[in-house]
């Protein structure tokens, strides 16, 4: 209950840290950790469009059914039916809807689709325009192979858009290729935190005590750091130019 308490305010305060439109348009960001303040590249391309207000609603740990679920999906079409203004929301999911996390795993043919669906469909109904975007890429490697097991549910993402008429930013096509490029090593730089040193080998004298345990670190290659943040961001923002040309006269002093 207080989570649903707190979730008009959280909202309110994300709008009132909205930097004043200019354009008449807003950007909503609704996702995952990959997207959201903190841990993912949604706050950074805010900062690439400093004369539009960019409101990065995407939360960690959410799915295309969890993020219904808890009636944060309910506050963004609140927000767009408050009209005033016109609303692109760009929609990524697919990290949480894999399969092992209770709460959040969707069937990736029964419910994946559709959750993604019933998303384009609300928002056009409520007077915004949706982007789907398909998900960030994981930067794990294998022989020097990226392993893109996000694959799959990009592939549910484009056939959603082209069934829907819908325009999609094929984020995990364009990731996997710059992760690819860089290799594993580079890659690991755009993490949350760096990449901790190897752990003490396990004692074979039973005598021997045990070596405290680490602390938990922050690395992970799913989530990103400042530098993953800006690159991915940048990535996002170029074709995003791509698709929405109206929308370089919000980068300001990045026009080109």
């Amino acid at each position: 209950m207080m989570k649903r308490l707190l979730l008009p305010l959280a909202m309110a305060a994300a709008c009132a840290a909205a930097p004043a439109q200019t354009l008449g348009l807003r950007l909503i960001l609704v996702g995952d950790s990959t997207m959201a303040p903190r841990s993912g590249y949604g706050n950074a391309l805010c900062e690439r469009l400093p004369l539009l207000a960019c409101l990065n609603l995407a939360r960690g740990g959410r799915s295309s059914k969890s993020y219904r679920a808890e009636g944060l999906w309910n506050s963004v079409t609140t927000l767009l039916r408050e009209g005033g203004q016109k609303d692109l929301v760009l929609i990524q999911f697919g990290h949480n809807d894999q399969p092992g996390k209770p709460g959040r795993s969707t069937d990736l043919a029964t419910e994946f689709p559709p959750n993604l669906a019933a998303y384009v469909d609300e928002v056009r109904a409520a007077g915004g325009t949706p982007v789907l975007l398909t998900p960030l890429t994981r930067r794990s490697f294998k022989a020097g192979q990226l392993q893109n097991d996000l694959g799959p549910w990009a592939d549910a993402i484009r056939k959603v858009a082209a069934d829907k008429g819908v325009q999609v930013l094929d984020l995990n096509a364009l990731s996997a290729a710059a992760v690819q490029a860089m290799g594993e090593d580079e890659a690991d730089t755009l993490a949350l935190a760096p990449k901790p040193a190897a752990l003490a080998p396990v004692p074979t004298d039973p005598n021997q005590v045990e070596p405290q345990g680490q602390p938990k670190s922050l690395f992970d290659r799913t989530h990103v750091g400042p530098k993953g943040a800006a690159l991915f961001a940048d990535i996002v923002l170029k074709e995003l130019l791509k698709l929405r040309p109206e929308l370089q006269a919000a980068t300001g002093a990045r026009a080109q």
